[in-house]
């Protein structure tokens, strides 16, 4: 007989079936017996009433696999409508010892709690309602992948082991690679920028390194995320755009898939305007809004502060209709090497995107001139014949044209999207100062 999965158990009303998974709750009910058994599709609800199969479970902890046999009957009250009658039941592997967590009842989010569920997430992970994170997580994903297939993007994988810190900083992981000094790449910034030369439109989905000694709800150590790039753009505008309507595609698919889910966990109504780009406002105007409002001056700041990305991403809900917003045009002292500049407002190319008081993105122009990107280099005191340039100034000698992009957080967009308090709680194992496992 072959497996049948909990989800389709309506559908075989009358049938012997058989079911294989995990056990999640057992409970006495007026002498009966019931018990759930968890798949990857939910949870089936077995009604026991001989006492011989019920012996078999003796001692058996919640997690034991079991297989078991019987006929499908309809019960509204059951998880899916259907439970099954008459088991014959075989513990495949038993489990004797009590879980460290009840997986069949609420993890607990609070910030008290956090450590307790990271250290024991291999058992509540099994919990349903904590799968929702990350099958949520799992179809933002996807649907971004989705955008940018339709939209010609080329995915590419590269190193996350480089040579040295090209860039200075302390920011970066060093190691030994067999003798010479080794870090784990932040970003693929260079390599993604390279490839606009072969491909125009490239992306990459994967792992970066941060080694900022910061104890936040924002940050980690070890993030996941979506890198962009770009060629052959006229103006910035085509760059926000198109990270503007990356993101409201894959918000709109995931509310539109995972609207009960979503519901189940408390997470904020979605609000984007319609046919309409996101909200934008230079960092000088956010500067004067938020200081006239909140009597804080920030108008000497090069960045925004947190408190302003939330008071600006919280005028764009109220006062527009939008979770997301733009902060763009930062002032030139707050660019990179490899940003292009508008000399004539002194500003960078250069866009914040905000969703619900959190910057998931940076999206800026590229310098792409070849001479210009010396002159930045050196001016920023970098030194140009570095092993860790030579390849990535190659692509600018050998032509590339105007292009941008963008690194987009995907830690963060879970968390916003589902609406929890700290970035932690949307990654399976984080990483931070305090946590190397599991």
């Amino acid at each position: 007989m072959e497996r049948t999965l909990s989800r389709d158990l309506k559908g075989l009303i009358g049938k012997k079936v058989l079911i294989r998974g995990w056990l999640h709750k057992k409970r006495l009910m007026g002498g009966l017996t019931f018990i759930n058994v968890r798949d990857r599709s939910g949870l089936t609800q077995i009604l026991i009433e001989d006492k011989d199969e019920t012996e078999k479970l003796r001692g058996m902890q919640i997690g034991t696999v079991v297989e078991i046999t019987g006929a499908v009957v309809e019960e509204p009250r059951a998880p899916g409508g259907a439970e099954i009658h008459e088991p014959e039941l075989s513990v495949l592997v038993p489990v004797v010892d009590e879980p460290p967590v009840e997986i069949d009842k609420p993890i607990s989010h609070k910030p008290e709690h956090l450590e307790t569920l990271f250290e024991n997430r291999v058992v509540n992970i099994r919990n349903l309602q904590e799968q929702k994170i990350f099958k949520i997580r799992a179809s933002l994903t996807r649907y971004i992948r989705d955008f940018l297939y339709q939209n010609e993007f080329v995915e590419i994988d590269t190193p996350k082991l480089l040579s040295g810190a090209t860039e200075g900083g302390a920011e970066v992981f060093k190691l030994d690679y067999f003798g010479q000094e080794a870090t784990l790449a932040q970003s693929p910034q260079f390599y993604k920028q390279i490839m606009v030369g072969a491909f125009e439109r490239v992306y990459e989905i994967g792992h970066s390194y941060r080694a900022e000694p910061s104890a936040t709800t924002r940050h980690l150590t070890e993030l996941t995320m979506l890198d962009i790039e770009m060629g052959f753009v006229s103006r910035h505008d085509e760059v926000l755009d198109m990270v503007a309507d990356m993101t409201k595609y894959a918000l709109q698919k995931v509310y539109e898939e995972h609207a009960d889910d979503l519901r189940s966990l408390n997470a904020p109504e979605l609000k984007l305007l319609e046919g309409k780009p996101v909200p934008r406002f230079t960092i000088a105007e956010i500067h004067d809004m938020y200081s006239k409002a909140t009597k804080n001056d920030t108008t000497q700041e090069k960045d925004l502060i947190p408190d302003e990305e939330r008071w600006i991403a919280e005028h764009a809900r109220k006062q527009l209709g939008s979770d997301l917003v733009y902060a763009v045009r930062f002032p030139i002292a707050a660019g990179k090497f490899y940003h292009k500049m508008d000399p004539e407002d002194g500003t960078v190319l250069w866009g914040d995107l905000l969703f619900r008081g959190l910057e998931i993105a940076t999206v800026p122009l590229r310098e792409n001139n070849y001479e210009k990107m010396i002159e930045q280099m050196k001016a920023a005191g970098l030194d140009v014949d570095h092993i860790g340039f030579k390849y990535y100034l190659q692509a600018f000698k050998y032509g590339l044209p105007m292009h941008g992009g963008c690194g987009f957080g995907i830690d963060r967009l879970v968390q916003k999207t589902i609406g929890l308090a700290n970035v932690k709680e949307a990654t399976l194992f984080p990483r931070d100062i305090n946590r190397l496992a599991p």
